[in-house]
Parts: C-alpha cells; structure tokens; sequence
C-alpha cells in the first residue's frame, strides 16, 4: 500500500513538473518573439497566442502581461507610422488584458509600467486635447510602479523617454535623458527578476538611445 501510494506521489509530482516545463517551453517561445516582430498584425497574432495560453493557465498573470505588451508594441509601431488616429482601440485591448493580469497579481509594477505605456498611446491620438487628461494618469501609474519597485529598471527607461523627447522649456532634454539611459543601464546589471519569464525588456532600448550622437 505503501508502495502504491508512493508511486501515485511520484506520477502527480511527475505530471506537474511537465505541466510547468510544457508552460514555460510555450511561454518562452512566445516572448522570444516579441523581439522579433515587425508589423501590427504580427503582434496582434502574438497577443492573441499569449491571451490563449493564459485561458489555459488561469493561475498565471504572465501571459496576459505579455499580451498587453504585444499589442503596445503594435501601438508604437502605428504611431511611428502616424497612424495615430488607430491607437484608441489598441490602447483598449492592452487594458483589457492588463485588468486580467491584475485580478491574478494585484499591486504588480510591471503592470503599472504597462498601464504609463497605454495612457500614453492613448495622448497621442490628440497630443494637444489629451494631455491634461491622460499625462496625469500616466505620471500617476509610473509613480506607483516606483513606489512597488523602485530599482526596476524599465521604470527608468520610460522616464528617460520622457526626459529626452520633452523639450528644456518644459523640464526635459536629450541631456537629462541621456543620463537616465545610463542609469537604467546601471539598473539592468543589478536587478533581480523573480523568474525566467518576467519581464526583462529595455536594456536594448537604452542602449539604443545612448548610441546616438
């Protein structure tokens, strides 16, 4: 009897590991994508792969951060191509599955961060008639992602993305933001992720910027 309920032990303990393993394998694949999409309808396949994995993984916030995080990529990729006056929708769909992966981890500033990213897709459809409304809920939402996290690096990207667009007459400058790339750089030798599957973009963006001359 003894044996018998060992071997049952083993046989779920077995099943759960694959389970995992089966969860990451596909996760993986998945993020590694991300990277490597160009257009809108690409990342709108990627979400919607992301959104399906996390139906099947009802425990896991990742996938509908991912997700999210897809479709903003496929935001910013119309907004580099002026095609702002479709982002509203998109800023809608990145919502829906940031309040999904929210209701799973609560008090989440990966999902804070995501949410400053939204706002903004979002003030870009009217800079001018926007900004008052949407401006304030993006500083809010990166402010409580600091308050949760505040040595994350992405954190730090995104105000070094404000920083360097803004013009000096209104508090920014490519100066001021070129020495937050260089802090987000530093941010990104330390900073622990809690797993092989969080977030761990931006590095390359930082980079980026602080190639420029």
């Amino acid at each position: 009897m003894k044996k018998l309920i060992l071997t049952i032990s083993l046989s779920l303990i077995g099943f759960t590991t694959f389970a995992q393993t089966a969860f990451e394998k596909a996760m993986t694949e998945k993020i590694a994508k991300v990277e490597d999409h160009k257009t809108p309808d690409e990342f709108t396949a990627l979400a919607n792969d992301f959104d399906r994995i996390g139906t099947k993984e009802s425990k896991e916030w990742l996938p509908y951060y991912y997700a999210a995080f897809a479709t903003i990529q496929k935001g910013r990729i119309l907004m580099k191509s002026r095609k702002t006056a479709e982002l509203d929708p998109v800023a809608a769909d990145a919502e829906k599955y940031i309040a999904k992966a929210e209701t799973l981890s609560p008090n989440n500033a990966e999902l804070f961060i995501l949410k400053k990213m939204t706002s903004g897709l979002k003030m870009m459809v009217d800079p001018m008639s926007r900004y008052m409304t949407e401006a304030p809920v993006a500083q809010q939402a990166l402010a409580k992602a600091q308050e949760l996290d505040p040595n994350n690096p992405r954190i730090t990207v995104l105000q070094a993305e404000d920083a360097y667009f803004t013009p000096e007459q209104f508090g920014g400058s490519k100066a001021k933001g070129t020495e937050l790339f260089k802090k987000a750089l530093e941010q990104f030798g330390t900073y622990k992720s809690k797993s092989s599957l969080d977030p761990k973009w931006g590095k390359a963006e930082a980079e980026y910027f602080l190639s420029q001359k």
